[in-house]
C-alpha cells in the first residue's frame, strides 16, 4: 500500500541543536537511502517555500488566483516522500525515523481511496 508521508516544520520555532556525530543534512539522506534500499521509497522531494505558493478556485464559473498557501498554517509544507510498505505500521515506522519528527511534524495519509469508499465513483 503506498503512504504519503508529509513533512512539515514551524517556520518561526528554532531548531534543536545539532545532535553529536552527522549533521541534519546527513540524517536525511540516510534516511532517504535506508527507504530507497529497503524498496519502500517511489518518490519525495522538498518544495519551495509558501511565498511562493499560488492557490487557484473556482466559483460561479470564475477561475480564482491568489498567491500563498490553500491556508494559513503555524506549520508549514517542506516536501514529501511517497513509500509502498506492507501497511500503517510501517509507514510509522519510516515517519518517525524521518530527521523532522524531533522538531516538526510527519502526516502520514493513505494514498487512493479504500475501494469500498470507491464504490460509484467515476
Amino acid at each position: 500500500m503506498q503512504y504519503m508521508l508529509l513533512i512539515y516544520i514551524d517556520p518561526t520555532a528554532e531548531m534543536p541543536p545539532a545532535p553529536d556525530g552527522p549533521d541534519q543534512f546527513t540524517d536525511w539522506v540516510e534516511c532517504s537511502k535506508a527507504m530507497h534500499d529497503a524498496g519502500a521509497l517511489v518518490s519525495g522531494d522538498g518544495l519551495a517555500g509558501v511565498e511562493a505558493a499560488t492557490s487557484v478556485r473556482r466559483r460561479g464559473g470564475r477561475r480564482l488566483v491568489t498567491d500563498g498557501p490553500f491556508a494559513e498554517t503555524k506549520e508549514h509544507l517542506l516536501g514529501y516522500y511517497l513509500i509502498d510498505v506492507d501497511g500503517l505500521d510501517t509507514a510509522l515506522d519510516w515517519a518517525a525515523r524521518l530527521p523532522n519528527a524531533h522538531y516538526g511534524t510527519v502526516e502520514v495519509r493513505p494514498v487512493g481511496m479504500p475501494s469500498a469508499s470507491a464504490e460509484g465513483v467515476a
